[in-house]
């Protein structure tokens, strides 16, 4: 097997980044590539950036999100991902219909005692439930967080081995200022990694800048379960992307007790023709975590990736056997609505029915974060994978 080595480009020194009137020196991204060449280093960059009055508050924020027993809903689909969820089950995508779906999440009862934060799409944000309530004001009542996604998509990186790249620091200042005011109080940015490619700057810049207007930065450096590689090559890579990350968190002066990381679990690819067991994705993810993430970190909030709700469930499970010097918990999309989303079908009957698929989900997670999640009496349905080639949202 050729040897993975990073690739860095020098850093652009003609090119200012200004937050708050300070200047901040960017490099240019950096690239996994498979190959047998040595690694480049890049030179340190000027960087002044800090969690400023906003860092009691970031840290309080943080532990309350890693709460025992609680996770992350998350429910930021663009309006077109949305739009396919709905197609899913023979409904159109406007806005009423998404604003109906959303009601229905945010308003389970008691859906507080499972999930602590909630990310939220800009729409969804400053909507109001199909009652009139601010959605906002629906998930403080229930005690749980409300987040939004800051990101603006991905695009092509031109020049690199299919990578994509991240949309949204231009502006994301202000933005985050108005989502502060708005009452979100974390931000989530998502980068994809294709395994062997990787870029981690505009993680980090999203993060500072986050902090500097008083959200916590969910960092989240997917990497897609596509391909046949084993989970010794997954591991691999994702020490060199979690390396590479929190290199330019520390670069950026982000403050690890005021983040959350939403990493994708160590697992073979999704075309592997030989799985891994609950306790080796957790032997092979708490190994990683140990060796690559500060324990000032306060959680670990890991995504599905695509596995199936039962899947992603035992996996965590299988994680919290032990004590973990981070909260080690859940941050789930499909995993947490893809049979809450068919038992709705679009039918106003079926609210109550969809809302306790949603709270047998988040309870099972709870109990997987606390360790104490068996799998007994789970439906066949749960146990479908829901992996898509290439996903993007």
């Amino acid at each position: 097997m050729a040897s993975t080595s990073l690739l860095k480009s020098s850093p652009v020194l003609d090119k200012s980044e200004w937050v708050k009137g300070q200047s901040i020196r960017q490099p240019s991204v950096s690239i996994l590539r498979c190959n047998s060449s040595t690694a480049a280093a890049a030179a340190p960059s000027a960087l002044s950036i800090r969690a400023s009055s906003y860092a009691d508050e970031l840290v309080k924020t943080a532990k309350t999100v890693a709460s025992p027993g609680r996770g992350i809903l998350a429910m930021d689909e663009s309006n077109a991902t949305c739009g396919k969820r709905l197609a899913s089950i023979g409904l159109e995508n406007t806005e009423a219909n998404r604003q109906a779906y959303r009601t229905l999440l945010v308003s389970a009862p008691g859906l507080g005692n499972y999930i602590s934060g909630a990310i939220l799409f800009e729409e969804t944000l400053y909507q109001s439930t199909v009652d009139g309530k601010k959605i906002v004001d629906v998930l403080k009542e229930q005690g749980i967080v409300p987040g939004i996604k800051v990101d603006k998509g991905l695009v092509p990186l031109a020049g690199s081995n299919d990578e994509s790249w991240c949309q949204g620091l231009d502006g994301l200042a202000s933005r985050s200022a108005a989502y502060y005011e708005q009452g979100a109080r974390f931000a989530k940015w998502r980068t994809v990694v294709s395994i062997p490619n990787e870029a981690a700057w505009g993680l980090a810049r999203y993060a500072a800048i986050s902090q500097d207007n008083g959200l916590v930065p969910i960092v989240e450096p997917e990497i897609l379960l596509d391909g046949e590689h084993g989970i010794d090559r997954t591991f691999e890579v994702a020490q060199k992307v979690w390396a590479e990350v929190f290199f330019y968190l520390a670069e950026n002066n982000v403050m690890f007790e005021g983040i959350l990381l939403k990493p994708s679990m160590v697992t073979p690819g999704a075309e592997c023709p030989v799985r891994a067991t609950p306790q080796q994705v957790a032997e092979y993810t708490l190994s990683l975590l140990k060796r690559r993430i500060p324990p000032s970190v306060p959680g670990i909030m890991f995504l599905s990736g695509g596995q199936s709700e039962v899947e992603a469930t035992l996996n965590l499970n299988a994680m919290n056997q032990a004590p973990n010097p981070w909260h080690v918990s859940f941050s789930y999309a499909r995993a947490l609505q893809n049979t809450c989303l068919k038992t709705w079908g679009g039918a106003a009957e079926n609210v109550e029915a969809a809302q306790q698929a949603l709270l047998t989900r988040a309870k099972a997670n709870s109990l997987a974060q606390l360790g104490k999640y068996t799998g007994e009496g789970e439906s066949d349905e749960a146990k479908e994978g829901m992996f898509v080639k290439g996903y993007v949202y």
